[in-house]
């Protein structure tokens, strides 16, 4: 963050007669020239707001009635007065009511006549002023909603994708909950940007992949792109909770008296066996990435152990291979908004791409460099494309080493095997501090110091062949950085950020809701290793992604456990390492036995995403070029130590 912040504090103008005319000189009907930045020409404090309540055509809550999803919202006046239609900036969520959004767990607040007093974030504060409508929609099932929370499924999508409709004509919605006075959205031109954190950026994502005409672009920050994925990977259980209780824990108290059956569903047909249902079909997002029409804006934390970074890995794949826009941002924080550790940055950049996008304002963000990437707490570096040309997947080789366990990491094929006992009262912390050791609960395998830096960037897998002596299995896999590093301490309460108590505005403040936020700071760990990608499954998954099956004890089992997507460059005279272990203590359900797993090295490896490719590799291991060159794979990508609590809500 740099060590001078701008403080954007927008003085309210006096008269909305003195807005009109400057907005006369700063629009684009009316601008001598075309225009790079929207300014806060509109007065806050005279900014229209109001509720209404929208139909979204479902009867979640099976009382007999469609449901309305309430949508409170706040526009400038004097563009509807002029007759000017106005852009939308929407953020969908379950939490307005039962949790707050933001570092400092903002809810709306209402007058008596229920309009919005208080909308959370800085996003009404700042943008309204500057030509945009901010609207704020309660999920199905929370707030001032009907219906039912259904966890990323069609009620939680529809509850958006309505409003969207809405705006542009297409749907209903009337000004109070039950009654039957329609309302029109006549002051916006239905053109729709969608922004949210976890929950609500998953929303985001799934409204763009329905298509819905409108939405123009989305900002998913730390989002889920397939709920499965929040869940389990590949069969190990990420939660010991499923999406009845994510359900339950934001329902309105209305909606808990109504939504029992819904309820049993998401227990029904979510079972805790990690095995694919068509319930998590309804919430796979990446399948219908080629319906997204909207440009898409990622940001996500590298150290998210909330929602894993597989999350925006595959999608961000799936995306590219439809060619949509996109650009991304990737901190070292864990599950943390980018208003809270890249403050100036984020709203400066924030704002010109939602001119770019919706309104159309030739600003260049569109020609910058697509990602932006935190090396070091507070230290950024960009990359012209994501993953970078020239990143090419190569494949690793384990093999053994002069001593059991410690092992090495490099091109050529090996033979022999490794053994090692699940022992789940450890974690990948605990086997990166005993790398160098030969410890009976895991198998690692090394570099030697590099000689040159090494940059991993996309998503990486690792196939595994073991022999269980029990009928079930966990296996971990882990890519660590082994070398001292100062990083963001995202193992600690906030995730790699310290809250302080100066504050900083941004947009305008009126009486209920103030524009001014808790200012943060990096908070940094020494350390000796960083865990920089895992991956988990369960072995009795090798034969399908969708079911898992008992093993047969003494028999040889090949798996390919999917690692996250990372942005990671380990520096000259580090050293790279792969370990395969079983299961991570922060993994919840362990399995009820404690496996002992033969590792055949011959049929294990490691395909990663380096840029420069094997022989990028070869030369920081001090390689040889026909090492090199026999070890080249071909296929270039398209894309891409905290305990897990048990009940984090994405």
């Amino acid at each position: 963050m740099p060590t001078r912040m701008r403080f954007t504090i927008w003085r309210t103008l006096a008269t909305a007669a003195v807005a009109a005319l400057m907005a006369a000189f700063l629009t684009p009907a009316a601008a001598h020239g075309a225009p790079r930045e929207s300014r806060p020409v509109y007065s806050y404090a005279d900014a229209v707001r109001e509720a209404v309540w929208v139909d979204t055509g479902l009867d979640g809550d099976g009382d007999g009635k469609t449901d309305r999803v309430a949508a409170d919202i706040v526009r400038p006046r004097e563009a509807a007065e002029q007759g000017r239609k106005v852009p939308v900036i929407m953020d969908a969520s379950p939490y307005y009511s039962c949790c707050g959004r933001g570092n400092e767990s903002q809810k709306k607040t209402y007058d008596a006549a229920g309009n919005v007093v208080q909308m959370p974030l800085f996003y009404d504060n700042y943008f309204v002023p500057r030509g945009y409508a901010f609207v704020g929609v309660d999920l199905a099932g929370t707030n001032r909603s009907d219906g039912c929370v259904d966890v990323g499924g069609r009620s939680d999508i529809q509850s958006a994708k309505a409003v969207i409709d809405w705006l542009n004509g297409r749907a209903r919605a009337y000004t109070t909950r039950t009654g039957t006075t329609k309302v029109q959205a006549s002051w916006t031109n239905g053109s729709t940007g969608m922004i949210g954190k976890s929950w609500d950026g998953t929303i985001a994502n799934g409204v763009a992949a329905t298509g819905v005409k409108g939405l123009k672009t989305i900002v998913p920050i730390s989002a889920i792109s397939s709920w499965y994925d929040y869940y389990f990977a590949k069969g190990a259980p990420l939660y010991d909770s499923g999406p009845d209780w994510l359900s339950d824990y934001v329902d309105s108290p209305d909606a808990r008296t109504k939504c029992a059956a819904v309820q049993q569903k998401l227990v029904d047909e979510a079972p805790r066996t990690g095995d694919w249902t068509d319930l998590w079909s309804e919430r796979d997002y990446v399948k219908d990435a080629s319906k997204v029409k909207a440009s898409v804006f990622l940001v996500h934390g590298l150290q998210d152990l909330n929602v894993r970074t597989k999350n925006f890995g595959q999608w961000w794949d799936a995306l590219a291979k439809q060619g949509v826009e996109r650009k991304i941002w990737l901190s070292q924080t864990g599950h943390v908004d980018p208003f809270d550790f890249r403050r100036t940055a984020w709203v400066d950049t924030l704002h010109r791409w939602f001119d770019h996008e919706l309104l159309g304002y030739d600003n260049g963000i569109d020609r910058e460099p697509m990602a932006d990437i935190e090396r070091h707490p507070d230290q950024w570096a960009t990359s012209t494309v994501w993953p970078p040309r020239g990143t090419q997947a190569t494949t690793l080789r384990p093999a053994t080493g002069s001593r059991a366990g410690v092992g090495t990491l490099g091109l050529r094929k090996s033979t022999g095997t490794e053994t090692f006992t699940d022992n789940p009262q450890l974690s990948e912390t605990d086997w990166a501090a005993q790398i160098d050791t030969a410890t009976p609960d895991k198998a690692g395998f090394v570099t030697g110091p590099l000689t040159d830096d090494l940059r991993l960037s996309g998503s990486s897998e690792v196939t595994v062949t073991a022999t269980p002596t029990t009928a079930t299995a966990h296996l971990s896999a882990v890519l660590v950085d082994l070398g001292p590093d100062t990083i963001r301490d995202y193992a600690a309460s906030g995730e790699g950020i310290t809250t302080l108590t100066d504050r900083t505005c941004w947009g305008v403040s009126s009486t209920g809701d103030s524009a001014c936020f808790k200012e943060t700071q990096a908070k940094t760990a020494d350390v000796d290793y960083t865990v920089l990608s895992r991956g988990w499954a369960d072995l009795g998954n090798y034969a399908s992604d969708l079911k898992g099956v008992p093993l047969t004890p003494g028999k040889a089992y090949t798996i390919t456990l999917d690692l996250a997507a990372t942005d990671h460059i380990v520096p000259k005279g580090h050293r790279l390492a792969l370990i395969v272990a079983g299961t991570d203590k922060d993994l919840i359900d362990p399995p009820s036995t404690t496996p002992t797993l033969t590792v055949d090295l011959s049929r294990t490896s490691a395909r990663v995403p380096l840029v420069g490719g094997a022989a990028a590799f070869a030369r920081a291991t001090a390689g040889s070029a026909v090492e090199a060159a026999e070890a080249v794979d071909a296929g270039t990508l398209d894309g891409v130590r905290a305990p897990l609590n048990a009940h984090r809500i994405p």
